[in-house]
């Protein structure tokens, strides 16, 4: 039992750390994965503990792009530009909340997400609970599902390429750019007009 309660303590760390790290972190489906596939784990529980490591390691690395990036090195004007974002989703929750579940299903990286997010100093509860839940029913599937998943990091070589894949390395680097941009729109003019344009610099 103490054993049992050492290993997931174990997982809930490597897990957490790897989603801190802002960008080029292995991603957690995939660790997952293969601890599911070495190791005779209770599914449920490592879903849960995965989803729990997770979702607090993203909701600190929000946390640190808004005290590190938001409040050290964006200008007052980027500031009130991303507000402009803020207010719009503190007035539609719902559509929030939905469109991070459906997030949490995506096979694509929540890094950026979770940067873009503590851009907007938005309370980090409205993004937690919703990612929560959806990352707790992915990581059951994607664990239930390991032999198949296994047979695909096979191919592609886990150990050598995978990680570091085109895709892998191209979704972070694009992830990037739309963290750039997502700071460069003038959110007024697309709110108000409906029209997509750069925002001045200052």
């Amino acid at each position: 039992m103490l054993y049992t309660l050492l290993v997931f303590l174990v997982i809930f760390g490597v897990v957490f750390v790897l989603n801190v790290i802002p960008i080029f972190a292995p991603p957690t489906w995939a660790v997952l994965s293969f601890i599911a596939i070495r190791y005779d784990s209770n599914i449920v529980i490592l879903a849960i503990v995965g989803a729990v490591a997770a979702t607090s390691g993203r909701l600190v690395l929000a946390r640190l792009s808004n005290v590190l990036i938001r409040q050290k090195f964006l200008s007052k004007g980027t500031r009130q530009n991303i507000d402009t974002v803020r207010l719009r989703l503190e007035s539609s929750t719902k559509l929030t909340m939905s469109m991070v579940v459906f997030y949490a299903f995506c096979p694509l990286p929540t890094n950026h997400l979770f940067i873009a997010y503590g851009l907007t100093a938005l309370k980090l509860k409205l993004i937690a609970i919703p990612f929560l839940i959806g990352r707790v029913l992915a990581y059951s599937f994607v664990a239930l599902t390991a032999s198949s998943v296994a047979r695909i990091l096979a191919s592609e070589s886990l150990a050598g390429e995978s990680l570091f894949s085109y895709y892998f390395l191209g979704s972070q680097v694009l992830g990037l750019l739309m963290i750039y941009a997502f700071a460069r729109i003038d959110w007024q003019r697309v709110f108000n007009e409906k029209r997509l344009r750069w925002r001045r610099r200052s």
